[in-house]
């Protein structure tokens, strides 16, 4: 991918779509527009998955929660999409084994029809059976769970991932098939005819500062908690559509909760699903369902969030962990479409999407979640096709994404799929690259070099946190690494010293939200 070519083409030539946000929500209409020969164009104004689509817990699920609240049809519609998306990207999304703690007779019965009827709704595409486990076996998977009390569990499996490394694959992916995608390009108008239809954007490139327009047939407000933003500038009087939820994340190392299988709590004070996950070697807490009034592109997590995942994750661990034990805490805002009772709280909103289209002809996509980012872009390709009169059908489901191919085992570079091999050439080419960034991780200089060359990759930010993901891992290791990281960006984009000074200290300020005093 070459950004400086793409942009060039953004401004001379026109397009059947053009789709502002380079997360979840526009990489699915971008990948499901191409499915079907549309030419695209898509623009995102800081790094894709930048935001909130890189701040999840990490599973490809139908959300057992949503079963207690009767929406059958949303469980179902992840599902199956959890399904397509194992098979689209094996080196990205695997099956992960969860375990729910018994303690009564009730419980048991009432969470083991639930999984039944979860198994029953993903039909063919059901990626593993619950099942009933005793005391002793429940002890064996997870031996660190307090056992007091402790009358069974249930397992059950879902889908986990990486949230950043899956948008990357698409974004590589939507390359491939003829798109044309930027990132650091912020969209700050909208360009109208004479009959005051939207017929285009204005656009500054955030990293050189130059402004252009590109024009299009339909443009896609696919930008998530920034949804408003795009509509005032279509309507400035216009009602809010978005109601921010934050979710929060702790990071701990896995001596805290050692095994393969993950804890789900489907109860905690508050009435709210914990999960305790294995991920990248560590282990992952959360999550909380937070109202905030405010949008912003580095949420951070709030004391009494903080204390809430940790009081309630606690309740089960032997060994109790401390914020001094928290190698990196993030948030992350949920986009959900806000409701018509403004009373209602934010876990009883639906997850579901919402697509609408403004008298100008401005095509608004909001809600959803990364599981069902296929779908979301299908049913919003759907409405532009009717708008337009078009017939041509959605063939996203079945697109093998970059990188493809079954994981190399053990691997700490097996997210590269397919391009792994290529990675090693560059160490090949230069054994200089094959120095690590941190003599904890397996990370180095060569995958700096890739992220510039073939990703996009244009500050410090970018690669530590949305390429090798260890600011969420561990951010006092990601602020050691930054100054190597820095010193190989320069050489590969042409930068000075004081880009270098500037990207560390900017980096720096940036990890200390990350990190718990």
């Amino acid at each position: 991918m070459h950004r400086v070519n793409n942009i060039q083409r953004l401004i001379s030539e026109k397009w059947d779509l053009i789709i502002i946000g380079g997360g979840a929500s526009g990489l699915g209409v971008a990948l499901d527009a191409l499915s079907r020969g549309m030419k695209v164009a898509l623009v995102e104004k800081s790094d894709f998955a930048k935001g909130t689509s890189s701040r999840s817990t990490k599973l490809i699920h139908g959300g057992v929660r949503y079963l207690a609240q009767g929406n059958l049809g949303l469980v179902r519609e992840a599902l199956l999409e959890r399904g397509y998306l194992i098979k689209q990207a094996p080196h990205l999304v695997k099956s992960q084994s969860f375990i729910i703690p018994i303690y009564s007779i009730w419980h048991q019965l009432k969470y083991w029809l639930g999984l039944k009827i979860y198994d029953l709704l993903a039909g063919g595409k059901n990626i593993g059976s619950s099942t009933l486990l005793t005391k002793e076996e429940v002890g064996k998977k997870l031996p660190q769970l307090k056992k007091r009390d402790l009358r069974a569990g249930i397992e059950y499996f879902d889908g986990q991932f990486d949230d950043a490394r899956l948008a990357i694959a698409l974004v590589r992916t939507c390359d491939e098939l003829g798109g044309c995608l930027a990132n650091y390009v912020k969209v700050d108008k909208l360009l109208k005819n004479s009959q005051g239809k939207v017929s285009g954007v204005g656009c500054k490139d955030e990293l050189s500062g130059e402004h252009f327009k590109i024009k299009g047939k339909v443009v896609v407000n696919a930008t998530g908690v920034f949804a408003d933003k795009i509509l005032r500038l279509d309507s400035p009087e216009m009602k809010k559509s978005i109601r921010p939820s934050q979710g929060i994340h702790l990071v701990l190392d896995k001596k805290f909760f050692e095994g393969e299988s993950a804890l789900m709590i489907p109860q905690t004070t508050d009435g709210r699903v914990l999960f305790i996950v294995p991920w990248n070697g560590k282990i992952m807490l959360g999550t909380t369902d937070t109202l905030r009034k405010r949008v912003k592109s580095e949420p951070v997590a709030l004391k009494r969030e903080i204390q809430f995942v940790l009081k309630n994750a606690n309740k089960y661990l032997t060994q109790k962990a401390t914020q001094q034990d928290v190698l990196s805490v993030f948030a992350g805002l949920r986009p959900l479409a806000a409701p018509q009772n403004g009373d209602a709280k934010t876990k009883e909103i639906s997850r579901s999407h919402k697509i609408s289209v403004s008298e100008s002809g401005l095509v608004t996509l909001v809600g959803g979640k990364w599981t069902t980012f296929r779908k979301m872009g299908e049913d919003t390709v759907n409405k532009i096709h009717k708008l337009l009169n078009l017939k041509s059908p959605s063939k996203s489901a079945g697109i093998k994404l970059k990188g493809y191919v079954n994981p190399i085992p053990n691997s700490p570079f097996s997210f590269y799929g397919s391009d792994e091999p290529e990675v090693w050439k560059l160490i090949e080419e230069d054994a200089g690259l094959k120095e690590k960034l941190h003599p904890d991780y397996p990370f180095c200089l060569a995958q700096v070099v890739w992220a510039v060359r073939m990703e996009m990759a244009h500050h410090v930010e970018d690669f530590l946190s949305r390429r090798i993901r260890i600011l969420v891992m561990d951010a006092k290791s990601a602020v050691e690494m930054a100054p190597k990281v820095a010193e190989v960006m320069a050489k590969e984009l042409g930068k000075n010293e004081d880009w270098i000074e500037k990207e560390v200290k900017s980096f720096q300020k940036l990890a200390k939200k990350y990190i718990l005093n």
